[in-house]
């Protein structure tokens, strides 16, 4: 939580100014019983009314002033309260931005998205409370028991009792219902995932006709945080009846006593209605702080979740700790050198020994079924995610140890699933390279087949890309995140079975286009296609996390058993012209 405290630093006016307005109206507050106990004893008892004037007067100038000095309080609280959730959802988008593939996958996009929106609203809302209410609401209690000593010892010492009881039964709920706050927000990640995936997958589902079943799940998910809101709820609710019961119980003692005392002449009954008037304003206060609390505990679990994800480490290791080591190839483009690789928390390794070397302008082909691997191990070269152990070289140089715009500016990828961003076409193209012109651009889409995708929209560059790519698809949006790849004209190109959903014509055409590139890039092709593949300079074959063939097509077809089932499988469906 102290990591948070930082994005108020910008508002130090703002958070002294904020409690000193709602103390200096707190203050003003406290004077009022003592006028109405002169205006009782002295005007009314007195039947002066000029004197009743005066103190009506007085009293209306309090109340003016504590409005004024209460909506100061209130624009600066505010102020403070959004600027700093501004600042901590800034912070949090920024650490999104720069978290690894690990962090990613650990946590999960519903937590993220949870965290950014509910988690610090709740915190802001806290802040806020805080900053009008945390210093008030004390200050008016012990400053209310004060003042009844000032007008008789005896009768004050009522207040004396109540308070340290209150505090105790403030303190305990605070105590029970924090760790249980944060139950509740884990409970919540769970009915946003849930959500998050039925939205992701809501075609499938219905073409499987699950909705009956993903309503059931989702109804055991909801009913499980509403129950555990209930109990949180019940607990926390206990505040305000037990702070009644007890100023209520006080409230008597002390008119028993006033009433006791003013028959024995030593108290005026204007003192009496303005103790009962500073117990009054203690139950407000303290209805008003068992509020407070209830939020803050809601703010502080909330602040505990924002606060784990701005203190996690960004890198898994500093570039200072690494032991630099020589490429065994020097003049090698990419080098795997005995690299396995286990995802975090994974029982056992995606990748095991993969070593191989491939030179600059060759094209690999990666082949393999399904859970072999093959996605895992091109992640490694732009460092998505550190080896387990061995090393991976680009241009020599060990990738943990480069600057990471400087290694993935040499790469252009594209992933399995075609993203496509909301903007224009020109916009997306334009993250291959920023500074490409719409020449440029437009023979990217040509190489990438698509240039029917532009001839087809009447706007070309301007067209308007949809959330997600979704008014383009599946073929068009593979294309598209070709060509942003090809903008940039990396030295190195990874197609991530980025061209599954495009037919055997075009995806031929493809190839054919990707080995005219004037620059040459070193090219690494993921398929589940033999077709996609088998022009390539070598082919790796992995199966299992483990390299089972390295060679060229003709050599795989003779030596290696999982290229032989893969190919002869693939030929039987697909037929001789398919693999033209």
């Amino acid at each position: 939580m102290k990591n948070l405290f930082q994005y108020l630093k910008d508002y130090k006016v703002e958070t002294i100014c904020a409690p000193l307005f709602k103390m200096l109206e707190a203050t003003f507050e406290l004077f009022v019983p003592l006028v109405m106990a002169a205006m009782i004893d002295y005007g009314i008892a007195g039947n002066n009314k000029s004197y009743i004037w005066k103190m009506s007067g007085i009293l209306i100038t309090l109340g003016l002033i504590g409005l004024v000095c209460s909506i100061t309080a209130q624009y600066f609280s505010a102020k403070a309260a959004s600027g700093f959730a501004a600042k901590v959802k800034t912070a949090l988008f920024d650490k999104l931005q720069n978290m690894t593939f690990s962090d990613m996958d650990e946590l999960g996009a519903s937590t993220m998205i949870n965290r950014m929106t509910t988690d610090v609203n709740q915190v802001q809302t806290g802040v806020n409370m805080v900053l009008r209410l945390f210093l008030r609401s004390p200050f008016i209690v012990f400053g209310a028991m004060i003042m009844a000593f000032t007008v008789d010892v005896k009768a004050a010492l009522v207040f004396v009792v109540v308070i340290p009881v209150l505090s105790v039964i403030v303190l305990g709920i605070i105590v029970m219902t924090i760790p249980l706050y944060k139950n509740v927000q884990r409970q919540l990640d769970n009915v946003l995932e849930k959500t998050r995936e039925n939205l992701t997958g809501i075609r499938v589902i219905r073409a499987f006709g699950k909705e009956e079943d993903e309503m059931r799940e989702f109804e055991g998910k909801n009913n499980a945080l509403t129950r555990f809101q209930q109990f949180v709820g019940k607990i926390s609710a206990l505040m305000n009846p037990v702070t009644y019961i007890i100023i209520n119980i006080a409230v008597c003692a002390l008119i028993y006593v006033g009433a006791i005392r003013v028959e024995a002449g030593i108290l005026t009954q204007g003192a009496v209605v303005a103790l009962y008037n500073y117990m009054s304003q203690i139950l407000v206060e303290l209805i008003k702080l068992a509020n407070l609390i209830i939020t803050m505990t809601k703010s502080a679990a909330s602040a505990q979740r924002i606060g784990t994800i701005l203190s996690m480490k960004e890198k898994p290791e500093s570039k200072s700790d690494l032991q630099t080591k020589e490429c065994p190839e020097k003049e090698a483009k990419v080098v795997f050198d005995h690299v396995s690789f286990t995802y975090r928390n994974a029982g056992e390794e995606s990748l095991t020994d993969i070593h191989f070397t491939v030179k600059e302008g060759e094209t690999v082909g990666i082949i393999g079924g399904t859970g072999s691997g093959k996605t895992s191990l091109v992640h490694l070269i732009p460092a998505f995610y550190p080896a387990s152990q061995g090393t991976v070289y680009v241009d020599g140089q060990d990738v943990r140890t480069y600057d990471v715009d400087c290694l993935r500016n040499k790469i252009g990828i594209v992933m399995q699933k075609a993203v496509l961003f909301q903007g224009t076409l020109r916009e997306n193209m334009l993250w291959g390279n920023e500074e490409a012109s719409d020449e440029q651009i437009k023979e990217a889409i040509r190489l990438a087949q698509g240039a029917d995708i532009l001839e087809k929209k009447e706007e070309g560059l301007n067209t308007l890309v949809e959330q997600g790519g979704r008014n383009f698809s599946g073929g068009q949006r593979q294309r598209l995140t070709i060509a942003r790849a090809l903008v940039r004209k990396p030295e190195i190109l990874i197609l991530d079975d980025s061209a599954s959903a495009l037919d055997y014509a075009t995806e031929a055409a493809l190839r054919k286009s990707l080995k005219s590139l004037p620059y040459h890039p070193t090219t690494f092709i993921v398929s589940q296609r033999t077709s996609s593949i088998m022009y390539a300079d070598k082919i790796i074959v992995l199966d299992d996390g483990k390299i089972a063939g390295l060679g060229t097509h003709e050599e795989l077809l003779e030596n290696c058993s999982v290229y032989q089932e893969i190919y002869a499988s693939q030929f039987r469906r697909e037929g001789k012209e398919a693999l033209a």
